[in-house]
């Protein structure tokens, strides 16, 4: 048998790069010009009254237009981009497109602009337990995945077959995280349930410690390509320092679809994954007794105990998780917290020995109900929970917890981490 065939470029102009990368790998082998391609980009969020930082988070818009340009060139016109961005308070994806000037593919080269939450999505049987994927994904010819090479706290990477979880509903990807089903093993069959295609891993930059854009984000310019999803995976998780068989969700895979997570059983055309590959951590760090992130211990906090997240934390929650920590942090004054628990996710129980127990989101609310080692429960309720809401909870618990510190945050690190304009360029995102 054949081995998979993933190329890897080091980009200099995106087109070229991106031409060269797909002809390397043989991407559009067996597509018929009259076929319905839907393109899949990683844009999971994006931030319009904070800075936000987008680089390693979501897909450069000037990889999807240079993917549209080179389809068009070469024939095909039944093209669709499709994404189901995280749906809080309500979807964003139309307000997306906009700001970043998707419009201009559907003037240019008429392409039809979806938000997967907008329409119909098909349940699907995998065996146990079903999960709703989206009509337009199912029904399309060809899929061309277009995942940013990060790592993710959760995941350890969040490459094609993570992406493509973009595809479910809401209901479905809250399920994912669900307290009786593993993360890794949900998400990484529907690549086996959706229509073959192209997987293009956006590597302009990688985000360490993602998926959010708390991470830290630097310039690489590479371009990865497969008609093989997991191959492609295997060699981009290798060229982050992660070795296929030590992320769960890719060995998970391995296991199932009798595939070998090494680059061995690969063809890796271009350039030589020891030529660009590079080391990046995946998760923080955390306090051997979990009592919180070792930042904590560096600025003195004490009185207070925040478990670490775990992978029952699904992606509303996870979003709301960073901006917590900061405001707890900036609440303390010096004196320690007055004996506080804080737990999240949907399995942990609150432990004994604390004076306040704070339960962040309505799945741990309800777990924690009628738990007896809870002396006060301060409940911050919501699906997300809502930051207003948290600050004004803590505040009337004697804590000083304050939004406008959040924001303050985050004006500061996107000034002192992405200054340099020609390194971290906006606009390779927000096409004029």
């Amino acid at each position: 048998m054949a081995k998979p065939v993933v190329s890897i470029v080091k980009s200099r102009d995106i087109g070229q790069s991106l031409r060269e990368a797909v002809e390397l790998c043989g991407g559009l082998q067996g597509m018929n010009k009259s076929d319905s391609i839907l393109i899949k980009p990683n844009l999971v969020d994006w931030e319009f009254d904070l800075p936000f930082p987008p680089f390693g988070v979501v897909t450069t818009t000037a990889l999807v237009f240079a993917l549209v340009r080179l389809l068009a060139e070469e024939g095909f016109s039944r093209i669709t981009v499709g994404e189901a961005p995280l749906p809080v308070p309500k979807s964003k994806g139309r307000r997306i497109y906009q700001a970043l000037g998707y419009e201009k593919l559907k003037e240019r080269y008429g392409v039809e602009l979806v938000d997967f939450n907008e329409e119909k999505f098909v349940p699907v049987d995998f065996g146990g337990y079903k999960l709703n994927i989206a009509q337009r994904a199912l029904e399309a010819h060809r899929l061309i995945n277009l995942p940013v090479l990060k790592t993710h706290n959760l995941c350890r990477v969040s490459l094609g077959l993570k992406n493509l979880k973009g595809c479910l509903d809401r209901k479905s990807k809250i399920l994912c995280h669900g307290k009786d089903h593993d993360l890794d093993h949900m998400f990484p069959a529907i690549a086996d349930k959706l229509p073959p295609g192209l997987t293009i891993v956006d590597g302009t930059y990688t985000l360490e410690r993602g998926p959010a854009p708390y991470g830290k984000a630097y310039r690489k310019d590479l371009i990865i390509a497969s008609r093989d999803t997991f191959a492609c995976d295997v060699v981009a998780s290798e060229v982050m320092g992660h070795p296929a068989r030590e992320v769960p969700h890719l060995a998970y895979y391995a296991g199932i679809s009798g595939r070998s997570p090494d680059t061995s059983g690969i063809e890796v055309r271009g350039a030589a994954i020891g030529e660009v590959g590079f080391k990046i951590a995946h998760d923080w760090d955390w306090e051997e007794d979990d009592s919180g992130p070792l930042g904590f211990k560096k600025r003195g906090i004490t009185g207070i105990a925040v478990r670490k997240y775990d992978k029952t934390l699904c992606t509303g929650c996870s979003g709301m998780y960073n901006p917590m920590l900061i405001m707890i942090m900036s609440a303390f004054k010096g004196q320690p917290f007055p004996g506080v628990e804080v737990i999240t996710g949907k399995v942990r129980r609150a432990g004994p020995g604390f004076e306040k127990t704070v339960l962040f989101g309505k799945c741990i609310c309800d777990l924690n109900k009628n738990n007896p080692n809870i002396k006060k429960a301060v409940q911050v309720k919501g699906c997300p929970p809502d930051l207003k809401n948290f600050e004004k909870v803590m505040q009337a618990e004697g804590i000083d917890c304050r939004c406008d510190d959040y924001v303050k945050y985050r004006g500061s690190y996107f000034k002192n981490n992405y200054s340099d304009r020609e390194v971290f360029d906006m606009g390779l995102y927000i096409m004029q």
